[in-house]
């Protein structure tokens, strides 16, 4: 058993009695285990970071008041599962007093999914990804315990640490154990009868009632049915037993960006102690990095944040070839978009960074950018928190702090080694063929995006399936092909990417059209929706755009739409440029001025 992370007494001890250096580096080795216990007890929901942040909170404030130097472990894990507790407790009082069912809790982000990072990150095959799969079926207290075992496992917990923070004896405390070990392999035959690839009538015929959200309650109906058939029951057998399979796992890393949004203020709000920010730098690796399941970390103490890394001057951007005369769908940017008849201004010398977004706007929301004079503040004053520019590189624009860029293999010849070189470096994600449906666009077949697949499967990113401009829910459509072929191919798809414009201008109408048809895409696929271009732009005859005030009123309707529904992950406006003398959906003109559209954008959440 590896040896465990984490602070010993001396340095608990010196930030109990107002070291702050001390406190700074107890907060940073504290965070590993707490993040650990949180993230697999919510399976990385989007409400892990602010549950940790308050975990920490309440040590830092409680710690003068900590008596017992040697039971800090157990005490800080307490914490950390009554606030995982009391956000279940507040998570469930909340939704009694929802109606519409498509506001259940949201699913868990990919990149932060501890099921989908312990598949992705560890390389995971067979049994143990079935176990990491497994996670997802148990219900909030059998999910906090797991986490707490499995940290046990691996050696970062003791059982005495996992019983005192639960407030039991160690007898009951291993009887709660043995009972979640149960339900693990139970969700574990179901997961593995559900991936199987040959699957009897009857339980192919459940699949029409369920939604495709792992549950404890689908857990139950599909382990009733595999204990009373004898074709799926054949298929439990040879399970290994878990304490084997998770021998060795370390744990999961922190994410960069929590450390920078997150653990920075934790210090400034605990009043109970000198206020003195802590502040994280990230180094070549990253900013945590894995080594036979301990963290590395660098933590400093300093009044002032780190000076930021000067950004580079404005990429030129080339003048796309001339459109066919064929008319257009949509003027959707091509790697190397049209650039913007209004000469650009020359970069400055020291380029000032962009403003800050508004404070705390959902992660979901997004916006297509392409090259316009102060692209990069009006991308900042948006609000969005991610963007794209249909390909691997930035295109010139200068990423606003806490705002992620997202890479785009757009089509056939982007796959090329330097592209993909491009994509590994920038973030978690990775967008692929843009509209391969349309000539117009990246006009790719089937055959041809399946051959090219697996070299967008070696970039290692959460990976989405080629963006179609329509027909995402046809049956024998360009994307059901493409995904049935993934699927005989044993390829990975982590999310399906969507494109959808609506010709029908009313505000409430296009969003219920909208919203119809991500809800006949998830039926047939089962999988997470990013939405990454979407406006009100009918294309049956040219390109005719609904006015100012229409695409207001949609953004605003369906962007509290988007937000409620758990299955989509993330969605992009089309798009952040507009241009003032012609009808468009931009959000914002080349003097930074935000349209009807961009206000109603900003005030999305």
């Amino acid at each position: 058993m590896p040896a465990r992370s984490g602070p010993d007494t001396a340095m608990v001890a010196a930030a109990r009695d107002g070291d702050q250096a001390a406190l700074d580096r107890l907060v940073a080795d504290s965070l590993p285990l707490v993040y650990n216990i949180v993230g697999r007890a919510l399976n990385g929901h989007n409400d892990t970071d602010d549950v940790v942040q308050e975990t920490l909170i309440r040590m830092v404030r409680g710690l003068p008041g900590l008596r017992d130097l040697d039971a800090y472990r157990s005490w800080l894990v307490a914490i950390a599962v009554r606030q995982v507790r009391d956000h279940e407790a507040e998570k469930r009082t909340a939704q009694h007093r929802r109606t519409d069912l498509d506001t259940a809790t949201e699913v868990a982000d990919p990149a932060s999914d501890f099921a989908g990072l312990t598949i992705l990150q560890l390389g995971l095959t067979d049994q143990r990804r079935e176990v990491a799969e497994a996670t997802r079926w148990l219900d909030p207290d059998d999910r906090a315990l797991l986490s707490l075992w499995w940290l046990e496992e691996t050696g970062e917990l003791g059982r005495a640490d996992l019983a005192s923070s639960l407030g039991l004896s160690a007898k009951h405390a291993a009887v709660r154990v043995q009972r979640m070990k149960e339900q693990i392999q139970i969700a574990q035959s179901v997961v593995r009868c559900l991936n199987a690839q040959a699957q009897c009538a009857e339980l192919r015929g459940m699949f029409l009632g369920w939604d495709g959200v792992p549950s404890p309650l689908w857990r139950k109906r599909f382990a009733r049915h595999i204990r009373g058939c004898t074709f799926c029951g054949r298929r439990t057998q040879g399970m290994v037993p878990l304490e084997r399979l998770l021998l060795g796992l370390p744990l999961v890393a922190v994410p960069a960006g929590f450390m920078l949004t997150k653990l920075v203020p934790v210090t400034i709000k605990a009043t109970a102690v000198a206020a003195k920010n802590v502040w994280i730098p990230l180094t070549a690796a990253g900013a945590a990095a894995v080594t036979a399941g301990v963290f590395v970390l660098q933590p400093w103490t300093s009044a002032a944040p780190p000076k930021p890394i000067a950004v580079p001057p404005p990429v030129v951007v080339a003048e796309s070839p001339t459109p066919s005369k064929a008319p257009v769908r949509k003027p959707s940017p091509s790697p190397t978009p049209k650039a913007s008849k209004k000469p650009s201004p020359k970069p400055s010398k020291s380029p000032e960074p962009p403003p800050p977004p508004p404070a705390a706007p959902a992660v979901k929301k997004g916006v297509g950018v392409w090259p316009m004079n102060g692209v990069s503040n009006s991308l900042a004053k948006s609000g969005a928190r991610w963007y794209y520019t249909w390909a691997t590189h930035q295109n010139g624009v200068q990423t606003p702090r806490n705002v992620e860029f997202v890479p785009m293999i757009w089509g056939a010849d982007s796959v090329t080694p330097k592209a993909l070189a491009e994509a590994k470096k920038a973030g978690p994600y990775l967008l692929s063929f843009n509209e391969p449906d349309l000539a117009q666009q990246s006009n790719m077949t089937v055959e041809r995006a399946l051959e090219l697949w697996p070299q967008l499967e070696k970039a290692g990113k959460i990976l989405g399936s080629p963006g179609v401009a329509f027909g995402g829910d046809t049956p024998g459509g360009w994307l059901d092909r493409f995904m049935k072929g993934a699927k005989q191919n044993g390829y990975r798809v982590d999310f399906v990417t969507l494109h959808w414009y609506g010709g029908d201008f009313r505000a409430a109408a296009a969003t219920q059209q909208l919203k119809s048809y991500l809800q006949r895409v998830y039926q047939r696929y089962k999988k997470p929706i990013w939405l990454t271009e979407y406006a009100l732009i009918d294309f049956s005859d040219g390109a005719r755009y609904a006015s100012d005030a229409e695409q207001a009123a949609f953004l605003a309707a369906s962007s509290k739409m988007l937000a409620s529904l758990p299955y989509v992950q993330r969605y992009a406006w089309f798009g952040l440029p507009a241009k003032e003398a012609e009808p468009n959906s931009g959000l914002f003109t080349e003097d930074g001025v935000a349209t009807r559209a961009g206000k109603a954008f900003q005030q999305a959440r």
